[in-house]
């Protein structure tokens, strides 16, 4: 999943792929459920997924990840090859952040603390309710707030933020590759770009936002379920 969101992201999905294929979908470093961490490098989230896949004792898996996560995903690819079978990228770019800029810097003028109530906490978000009221979640010590720390998340971006081409094309596994064509961040050039420099990529791009699985989750999961068929 990407930035502020969760494993939750992929419930859909996984609904839609059921009975073929296992849907493992965990709470990124400072996500969900997940504790926050130290930092947010690129080791970092890294050496997370390797550690769930040794923890299942998984040898081999496709990777799916959409924005952050599917960054994480090729680079983990990239460092990895043997235990990734293919990749699916959404929204994905190979290179971003190179002008300095932070996309996210708006939630840093998001409530960072708890309240007492779902409502209270709502009401604290103000402008940003209509998109971030399902991010609000009760804390074991029974208080209210955002699954995720605003500035966690500030800093996680700038980190994932850079030159990724290497990377991107150091595998030969099957990818596909997801863009939304009305209002993602993937540009055209570059998606094109992507998968003429890496062999046995395929492209589908949906009519829909960066939120690819959430906006056109029929479109998704078709596109992923295609794509599966060939591995």
């Amino acid at each position: 999943h990407g930035h502020m969101s969760d494993g939750m992201s992929y419930a859909d999905l996984a609904a839609r792929l059921a009975p073929d294929w296992r849907v493992i979908a965990p709470d990124q470093r400072g996500h969900g459920t997940s504790d926050r961490a130290a930092d947010y490098s690129r080791e970092g989230y890294l050496a997370d997924l390797e550690a769930l896949l040794n923890h299942l004792n998984l040898d081999q898996a496709v990777l799916l990840g959409h924005s952050l996560g599917a960054i994480n995903a090729y680079q983990f690819a990239a460092r990895h090859p043997d235990r990734v079978t293919a990749l699916i990228n959404a929204e994905g770019c190979a290179e971003l952040g190179l002008d300095g800029s932070n996309p996210l810097a708006f939630v840093l003028n998001m409530p960072s603390g708890t309240a007492a109530t779902k409502e209270a906490f709502v009401a604290q978000l103000g402008p940003f309710a209509a998109h971030f009221e399902s991010a609000v979640r009760q804390r074991p010590d029974g208080t209210w707030g955002l699954h995720f720390q605003p500035r966690d998340m500030y800093d996680s971006e700038y980190q994932v933020h850079g030159n990724h081409w290497a990377d991107w094309t150091a595998t030969n596994c099957p990818a596909l590759l997801v863009r939304g064509t009305n209002g993602g961040v993937l540009p055209a050039e570059q998606a094109q770009q992507m998968v003429d420099r890496r062999p046995g990529t395929r492209l589908v791009e949906l009519k829909t936002d960066h939120f690819v699985y959430a906006n056109d989750p029929t479109g998704f999961a078709d596109a992923v379920r295609d794509f599966l068929a060939t591995v």
